[in-house]
């Protein structure tokens, strides 16, 4: 014989929905209960809640970026900087022996790519003064020494290459200049255009598909300096204006 159980109303106990659902939000649980179509309050409520998850996101993420402080050197963004101008003498080595090789045009599509992953992680954690040097070294180091170890396989002249790195080098100088004044200038997006030009100058000359268009390779690395002594103009020519701004002596006589 089955004895029927009182309902939950009947024994004057809480409907359930009414028991777990405050006992899911203290616990952090989210529970699915069953009821009226959501009302504007709730609606508004539902939204409220949004906001605050993506508060809550965008406060781990700047307690993300401050793990690194300014002055920290051993941070993700610097290991790999750091990576590329270890490796960067073997990729030299394999280009002067065998310009147009595979092997060269990989290891060349590696190191100039994650030039774009460090960056990432440095904006991720957060920037540093010794990101902020070692990341522009590693770039000259490799452009510049893919260049001049091209013209030491016969790849290019030593004309253009050479326009480069004095460009590189006035510029590297100038802008250590402003620095200890106290000044720092933003590249500008012909800068950044002008090393990824750079770069594809290089990966013409050694990848083995594009190695019997020789015209190609040589014509983007003229595009690169022209380009590189544009965008060094330019640096020159903002570097005097925030100089003059914050009354400094201007640099450019």
């Amino acid at each position: 014989m089955t004895v029927p159980m009182p309902e939950p109303e009947a024994r004057g106990a809480l409907p359930i929905d009414e028991v777990v659902a405050p006992l899911g939000a203290s616990v952090g649980v989210r529970t699915v209960t069953t009821g009226p179509p959501m009302t504007p309050e709730v609606g508004r409520l539902a939204r409220r809640g949004g906001e605050g998850r993506a508060r809550d996101r965008a406060l781990a993420a700047v307690a993300e970026a401050a793990r690194y402080g300014p002055g920290a050197l051993a941070t993700p963004a610097n290991a790999i900087t750091m990576l590329r101008l270890v490796l960067a003498p073997a990729l030299l080595v394999m280009i002067v022996r065998e310009p147009a090789s595979w092997a060269a045009a990989v290891f060349w599509t590696v190191l100039a790519f994650s030039d774009g992953i460090d960056g990432r992680l440095a904006r991720r954690h957060g920037t540093t003064r010794s990101g902020a040097f070692l990341d522009p070294l590693a770039d000259k180091v490799l452009v510049l020494g893919a260049l001049f170890a091209l013209v030491a396989a016969g790849r290019f002249w030593l004309v253009p290459v050479a326009l480069i790195a004095v460009r590189e080098a006035a510029i590297s100088a100038y802008r250590t200049r402003l620095g200890r004044q106290g000044l720092a200038i933003p590249a500008r997006k012909l800068a950044k255009l002008k090393t990824v030009v750079q770069e594809f100058a290089v990966a013409f000359a050694v990848f083995p598909t594009t190695t019997d268009r020789h015209l190609l390779a040589v014509t983007c690395l003229w595009v690169a300096v022209a380009l590189t002594w544009v965008s060094g103009a330019q640096y020159l020519l903002d570097g005097r204006s925030a100089a003059t701004r914050l009354g400094h002596r201007p640099a450019i006589a």
